[in-house]
């Protein structure tokens, strides 16, 4: 795991002073080693933490000719299969390392060497024959790169503080992004916050050549292929197989190892099988609050028991006006998942002790879940039984129920019927949009000063949610959630969540039910293995009986969350006034101050929830005073 920098010129000879520059402000990610490779107006930096072949696997890499060079962030984890194929054609390695494997598959295949690669990764190579950039991130986007291109030429990072050291690179805002960043909680791909630099989207790569460059995608997630067996024990085994396989690639590693483990049933799979693959005791680490409903230690330690973890536990008391800052640093662009908090102190305490975790996530985003899918498809059965109602009652309840959900706006019952209203007048995207919302419209409407609301683009943040979701045409809803999340929520926020955490903590971490092959076996599933009687992860649950205690697989869900909107009303309060409510906060212009502030009296005063807008409108504050007005830096 590592951060990868690079510059390329048309024409001019890269400043090595620069590309040191900017290989150390992001060290942290690669606390171990450094490398450089510079050659009149193409450069590579790399910043590596050590953990496969400890003793030489040191980057940039070159071809057997030297006319090749890679940088990597990332693990391969099929590399020892693939290079024993490599050898075979006469390709001489000079290390053991994972990252070797990439530059000779690319000597292979050019840019189809992404069709073979199964691992987390963001790599460059440097074709010095054809003076040829390759930049590529793997499918899921567990692996970060952004970059900023002009006629000049491109310069491309781990993270987008790196590039702001670049004078070429400014500082200008994206309205847009912003607007996206409010409605999602963090910038999707392409965009970022800033104008001038742009991330590459998750399963795409981009090739530069004589200051012209492209970007292409070259996998998808796809639903339509689907396996037929025989029974469900057939699914449940086959299930079971591809997730053992997935665990076992990740255990792969020269140095001490663990696992996350949150309590609940993905977290708890993955040490469950991983126990049943390692001789000496998994480690295992969990974090947990004062706050009971926010705390999972006690189903952790059952898990814990269950499999005879060497077990780490951690009760944290949030210091957030200490923390925050730090992590708004490290997120490079306001981001809005208040989880960031926990996952970042349970990464800090589990570095203590390992250099590689293995984690639960996207076991929901496979196998459906999260509370909203089972709302939706509640909706839809809904829908279609009230499509059998005569007109004129289907309208006078519809709109009783409507008047229920002003004056209930946090009631799951009346939500579900504005859900059904807004399915009905904007169709079923529309409507499951608005469940991944943080600000909507109406929200927008109150806070969004005049001279902002203009500048953000034609079509505004739906028109991103519209584009994936009209690409899922002709799928069972169910899926239709799925690739959306897949494409949007996982790769935008849950995967940036977890890897910033983790590397600012310098630690691995892995994610087996993110596995390539994991993911597209469980995609071939028919819909009724993941959701059957309002029942998420039927298939898994299934398999797991008898395997995790069944305190664990009956137990309701618990997001990984921290009680930031009690913190508002009490402790933070003032802290949040102090911020929200400042003369600079209204001196930016995106936001009218009379309605931040009602927001923000509304709910200290309990009369209305708004925790996520808060969190978001804080997080966007702090951002602007580091990395604008870089306040504390």
């Amino acid at each position: 795991m590592c951060a990868i920098c690079g510059i390329i010129n048309c024409g001019e000879r890269v400043d090595e002073g620069l590309l040191r520059k900017m290989a150390d402000a992001i060290k942290y990610r690669g606390p171990d080693e450094e490398g450089f490779y510079i050659k009149d107006n193409a450069g590579l930096g790399h910043r590596r933490l050590k953990i496969i072949d400890l003793h030489t696997g040191q980057q940039p890499i070159a071809n057997e000719d030297g006319t090749v060079f890679l940088v990597c962030n990332g693990e391969v984890y099929n590399f020892a299969e693939l290079r024993e194929t490599l050898e075979r054609k006469g390709h001489r390695f000079k290390s053991r390392s994972d990252s070797e494997v990439i530059l000779h598959l690319y000597e292979e295949k050019g840019v189809e060497c992404l069709q073979d690669l199964r691992g987390m990764f963001a790599f460059a190579v440097w074709d010095g024959r054809k003076k040829k950039l390759l930049l590529a991130r793997d499918r899921i986007g567990k692996k970060p790169v952004v970059y900023s291109a002009s006629e000049k030429g491109i310069i491309f990072a781990s993270e987008i503080k790196a590039l702001l050291l670049h004078p070429s690179v400014q500082k200008d805002i994206d309205a847009t992004a912003l607007d996206l960043f409010l409605t999602y909680q963090a910038v999707p791909a392409p965009r970022t916050i800033f104008k001038g630099i742009k991330k590459l989207p998750a399963a795409h790569y981009l090739l530069w050549q004589d200051g012209k460059y492209r970007v292409e995608r070259y996998w998808d997630l796809n639903f339509t292929k689907k396996i037929k067996l025989k029974s469900e024990e057939e699914y449940a085994e086959l299930l079971w197989q591809k997730l053992t396989e997935a665990v076992k690639l990740r255990m792969i590693s020269d140095v001490p190892l663990g696992a996350f483990l949150s309590g609940g049933i993905d977290s708890s799979t993955v040490v469950g099988i991983m126990s049943g693959l390692s001789r000496p005791p998994v480690k295992t680490f969990s974090v947990g609050f004062d706050e009971e409903s926010f705390s999972e230690l006690k189903y952790a330690k059952t898990v814990a028991e269950r499999f005879g973890t060497e077990h780490y536990e951690f009760k944290v008391k949030p210091d957030v006006m200490e923390i925050l800052p730090k992590l708004v640093w490290h997120y490079n662009e306001p981001f809005g998942d208040s989880s960031m908090v926990p996952t970042y102190y349970v990464a800090r305490e589990t570095k203590k002790c390992v250099t590689v975790a293995l984690n639960g996530d996207g076991g929901d985003e496979n196998l459906a879940g999260y509370t909203r899918y089972w709302q939706m498809l509640l909706l839809d059965r809904i829908r279609k039984a009230s499509d059998r109602m005569p007109k004129g009652f289907k309208k006078g309840m519809m709109s009783a129920l409507l008047k229920g959900y002003e004056k209930h706006p946090s009631s799951t019952f009346f939500r579900i019927w504005k859900w059904l209203e807004e399915a009905e007048r904007e169709g079923y995207g529309y409507a499951y949009a608005r469940r991944l919302m943080s600000f909507s419209p109406e929200h927008k409407s109150e806070i969004y000063s005049d001279s902002f609301a203009s500048e953000i683009e034609g079509g505004g943040s739906i028109s991103v949610f519209n584009a994936i979701w009209n690409r899922t045409e002709g799928l069972y809803l169910m899926e239709r959630m799925l690739y959306a999340d897949f494409n949007l929520n996982l790769a935008d926020v849950l995967t940036v969540k977890m890897d910033i955490a983790a590397m600012a903590n310098s630690l691995e971490s892995r994610s087996p039910f993110l596995d390539q092959e994991f993911v597209e076996t469980i995609a071939s599933f028919p819909p009724e293995m993941k959701f059957r009687k309002l029942a998420s992860k039927y298939i898994l649950k299934k398999k797991l009986k008898g395997f995790l205690p069944e305190e664990i697989l009956s137990r309701k869900k618990m997001g990984f969350g921290i009680p930031a909107g009690e913190w508002f009303r009490k402790d933070l309060k003032d802290y949040l006034r102090s911020y929200l409510l400042s003369e600079g906060f209204a001196r930016r212009g995106y936001f009218r101050a009379e309605g931040v502030k009602k927001m923000v009296e509304d709910h200290i005063a309990g009369r209305a929830v708004h925790t996520p807008r808060l969190w978001n409108l804080l997080v966007f504050e702090l951002w602007y005073r580091i990395f604008i007005e870089g306040e504390g830096t």
